[in-house]
């Protein structure tokens, strides 16, 4: 970051010229494809037959933001070589375990449009709301988060201030994002990732040679602690890799940005986008993280002592102008690219959740009224914010419980997809008593010794084989998994007990994992219920039948089917 007393690298015209540039050139691209009738359905999932290359590179785009990319400079910095690896590795590897229970999902909800949506077909109103709530709370926060991000950026390297920058950010997406919701979303996430990418391929190599090239990593290697030098790290992994394993699996399980691409993408092609979007990802946050290990390598000491700021205050002090530009690009492009998803997430929640399942199930649905919804939410969203962006809130603990709201709902979501047993009392109750659990774990208060915190670590225990388990059940099937989970919880078991409570974030996201997983099991495992799978998909379905939807039932039947259920 330069020094406070020296201009900022961006002039007025310079920075006007490339928001205009980037925000315009999104917008015409949106404004190619906008129809005037617009159809509901095609806003909220495009049709649900996007091809493969818009599709890998949205779900790339939408899981890369500039938070993300932040993060990874910074586990660099602080946790060496291995910092980006266990960043950027292990969220890769999430995008490839979710696939198999994205086709589950789909084969039993082909027209849906929300996972909540899908949830009351299968259990009811409580469930449904659960997932939507925790979307609408995760979403808003996500956008706030990255209007932060893009004001921040703004006012380091132009004359802007904050306050500015946000503003600035949030009207680019608005403006290509309203018209044509999720299919704008995901046909500017493949400009912005190919922008992504092409950007970490020159900068992280320009870094590199600026700050002293292979000589850097001989003569900067004092600059290093033993844990920081070891590939192998037990630091990196228990305080990064390890809590970022099951953070990142209770995103992609419960998040609305990634199901509403799972609703989107064709059938036959969830398969190969999810795989080259792990790639994707992983490819361009691991390189990202990178300049964090070269910051620290370079003795660079982060401004005001907070490493978040590292990214752009090492960017501002090396990269030349027209590299520089291309860093701003890219930083804008990783926000823009997931704000417009949570922006599309929130209009597809009140279409479809909201007005579709609430207000309009008794009366029929009026696809130009569910349309006015999903634009106004959009607005409505943009303004809330901007407003909490503006006064630069400490969104960590609200992040946290979004965290461990999705973490309780993972097992409880994906047992309803295959197991007929589980019902809306047990879906219920066990994330209410996962987040009962989970909450004075995280924040501390539990008492360090004793009953209680041994129990707390048993916990943590079966969250390791649940954790475990539920990766190797997608691919695998039951026995393995169970094997699997077991295995993994009797090994973690004297690496665990007596030793993980001093890291509160990893036990609290096990504990959440354990808790639901036992409560949902048990109020399950004697239900009489053996339910139709097949009902799933005769209770959703396209909201509009018209030549632009996919062959549906008319919506009045769905209406019926809703208002009966």
């Amino acid at each position: 970051m330069p020094p406070a007393d020296m201009d900022p690298p961006f002039g007025l015209l310079l920075t006007l010229g490339l928001l205009v540039l980037f925000y315009g050139g999104t917008f015409l691209m949106s404004a190619r494809i906008g129809h005037k009738e617009e159809n509901a359905d095609s806003y909220m999932t495009a049709g649900h037959g996007i091809g493969f290359g818009v599709s890998a590179a949205s779900m790339t785009a939408t899981w890369i933001w500039a938070s993300s990319m932040y993060a990874s400079v910074t586990s660099g910095y602080t946790y060496g070589i291995s910092g980006p690896i266990h960043y950027g590795l292990w969220g890769a590897l999430m995008i490839l375990f979710i696939y198999p229970f994205g086709r589950r999902i789909r084969k039993v909800a082909p027209h849906a449009h929300t996972l909540a949506e899908v949830m009351y077909a299968r259990h009811g109103r409580s469930s449904q709301l659960m997932l939507a709530g925790s979307n609408v709370v995760g979403s808003v926060i996500s956008l706030m988060s990255n209007f932060i991000a893009g004001g921040a950026l703004i006012s380091m390297l132009s004359p802007f201030s904050f306050v500015q920058g946000v503003v600035a950010i949030a009207a680019g997406v608005l403006l290509y994002t309203l018209w044509s919701g999720f299919r704008a979303s995901v046909l500017t996430d493949f400009a912005q990732v190919v922008a992504m990418l092409g950007a970490v391929v020159v900068i992280v190599p320009a870094l590199f040679l600026l700050l002293g090239g292979p000589s850097l990593f001989t003569e900067g290697a004092e600059n290093l602690s033993p844990q920081q030098a070891d590939f192998f790290s037990a630091d990196a992994f228990l305080n990064q890799g390890a809590p970022y394993i099951a953070a990142v699996l209770a995103y992609a399980i419960g998040n609305q940005t990634i199901a509403q691409r799972l609703f989107a993408v064709r059938e036959d092609l969830i398969k190969p986008t999810f795989v080259t979007a792990t790639i994707g990802y992983g490819a361009t946050v691991i390189g990202i993280g990178m300049i964090g290990v070269l910051a620290l390598y370079a003795g660079i000491t982060p401004a005001g002592g907070d490493p978040n700021n590292l990214l752009p205050q090492v960017a501002a002090s090396y990269l030349p102008g027209v590299l520089l530009a291309v860093f701003f690009i890219m930083i804008i492009g990783s926000l823009s690219s997931t704000a417009d998803s949570d922006l599309s997430a929130l209009s597809s929640i009140a279409m479809a959740d909201i007005y579709g399942q609430g207000v309009a199930r008794r009366g029929g649905v009026d696809p130009k009224r569910m349309l006015f919804v999903g634009r106004l939410t959009m607005v409505v969203a943009t303004a809330v914010a901007v407003v909490f962006a503006s006064l630069q809130l400490n969104i960590l603990d609200l992040l946290v419980f979004v965290g461990a709201l999705w973490g309780a709902l993972v097992f409880p979501v994906i047992a309803s997809f295959y197991w007929g047993k589980v019902t809306n009392r047990a879906f219920t109750v066990s994330v209410l008593a996962a987040l009962a659990v989970f909450l004075p774990v995280r924040f501390g208060a539990v008492p360090g010794t004793g009953l209680l915190p041994l129990l707390v670590e048993a916990l943590a225990v079966v969250g390791v084989g649940v954790v475990l388990g539920l990766m190797v059940f997608g691919f695998l099937g039951t026995r393995p998994a169970l094997v699997v989970g077991l295995l993994g919880s009797l090994a973690s078991a004297p690496f665990v007990l007596g030793f993980l409570r001093d890291y509160q974030a990893l036990t609290g996201s096990l504990v959440a994992y354990a808790v639901s997983t036992l409560v949902c099991w048990a109020l399950s495992v004697r239900s009489a219920t053996d339910f139709d799978f097949a009902e799933i998909g005769r209770r959703t379905g396209d909201f509009t039948d018209d030549a632009a939807a996919p062959a549906a039932p008319p919506a009045d039947a769905l209406s019926g089917a809703r208002a009966e259920h």
